[in-house]
């Protein structure tokens, strides 16, 4: 039975998992955009959330919070910075997830997450 499960496993191990969002978070950061599996957006689409939220809020707790999780201090840089004026009146809600259709080859559906 699947219920009450927290997230999705994606058929990766805890390290590859942690260690794929974390690149996933920073190409999201750097591009604004990126090209991916639907569950892999949808579970991306909270953490970068709470990212944003983090980032809301300057303080040297929060940035070294962040740096903790992204290892990328352009990343950081970034998220204090800009996405902090960009998105200061809204309460949350900072990204959304556009379904582009289906992989050839595969035929997995495919996602785009981006930044509002």
């Amino acid at each position: 039975m699947r219920h009450k499960l927290g997230y999705r496993k994606l058929n990766k191990t805890p390290e590859h998992r942690k260690a794929l969002f974390k690149n996933m978070l920073n190409s999201l950061i750097k591009y604004e955009q990126i090209f991916t599996t639907l569950p892999k957006a949808k579970e991306l689409k909270p953490k970068i959330d709470k990212v944003i939220t983090i980032g809301k809020k300057a303080d040297l707790n929060n940035k070294k919070n962040l740096f903790s999780k992204l290892q990328d201090k352009s990343s950081v840089k970034k998220v204090f910075e800009t996405f902090s004026k960009r998105y200061a009146a809204r309460k949350g809600g900072y990204s959304r997830v556009l379904r582009v259709g289906f992989r050839t080859g595969d035929d997995a559906p495919m996602a785009v997450i981006e930044l509002v």
